[in-house]
């Protein structure tokens, strides 16, 4: 990417971020186009780019929303993480489930990083962003010729995890096993909304941690440095972008 142009209309912009004038609400746009049933690949092929980078001329670049992001009233102030919720259109909620997928995305992606997160430094967040764009999923429905019912398929939600009080500390924490080492207002989990669907048999045990898996975690470790993790089935560019609006002032929350 060259470090000098950054502007939107330059070929290498990836997308925008949004807000409202409260800092409340956000949305996220792609630079691409949303999925149609001729621009997914065959079973058994995958490409480097799911589809063509070519945009219609009279479409604005990064116009394509494909994420919404809201920040709700914080009863513990300053004290604890913020509530917020993130609705990710371009990922089926089904893609946190057993087996589950989303539409385009290479067969040979991690489907997981149960055991640890993996870090990206900014550059490697540049270089995939790329290969990870994204696109709105009721789009996707719509254009497929598959007799599914529409109705069924929701996308992925994401809620902040809850903190927990801690007494020695006297404050609200989060576990981000060493990740994060700075309080922070900023500071968040986010975990799956909905609840794992129903197939196999699970115990209550088990579908309880899989419900609390942690998809993505941001955090801060020093004066203006942030860690930034996250796993399947978000992508590079969707993590930044959630992470991006935490540094927004949101006076109607606190």
């Amino acid at each position: 990417m060259d470090a000098e142009n950054i502007s939107r209309s330059s070929n290498t912009c990836i997308g925008k971020l949004r807000s409202n004038f409260l800092g409340t609400k956000f949305v996220i746009y792609d630079t691409q186009p949303p999925y149609t049933s001729a621009n997914i690949p065959p079973p058994g092929r995958s490409s480097r780019r799911f589809y063509s980078k070519k945009v219609s001329p009279k479409v604005p670049t990064g116009s394509y929303s494909i994420a919404q992001i809201k920040y709700e009233l914080n009863v513990l102030g300053t004290r604890g993480p913020r509530k917020m919720h993130c609705v990710m259109h371009s990922i089926p909620a089904s893609a946190v489930d057993v087996g589950g997928s989303v539409p385009g995305q290479p067969e040979l992606l991690p489907r997981s990083l149960e055991d640890s997160f993996r870090s990206i430094s900014f550059s490697k967040l540049l270089d995939h962003s790329a290969e990870f764009s994204s696109s709105r999923f009721s789009d996707i429905v719509r254009a497929s010729s598959s007799a599914e019912d529409d109705s069924k398929v929701k996308p992925l939600v994401l809620k902040n995890k809850s903190p927990r009080w801690h007494e020695q500390l006297q404050c609200w924490c989060l576990n981000f096993r060493g990740r994060v080492t700075v309080a922070s207002v900023k500071n968040f989990q986010l975990i799956a909304a909905h609840q794992p669907a129903a197939g196999g048999p699970t115990t209550s045990r088990s579908s309880q941690s899989d419900h609390d898996k942690v998809i993505l975690q941001f955090g801060k470790i020093g004066k203006d440095m942030f860690t930034m993790d996250y796993r399947y089935p978000l992508s590079a560019v969707q993590a930044f972008a959630i992470c991006l609006s935490s540094f927004d002032t949101k006076l109607a929350c606190e």
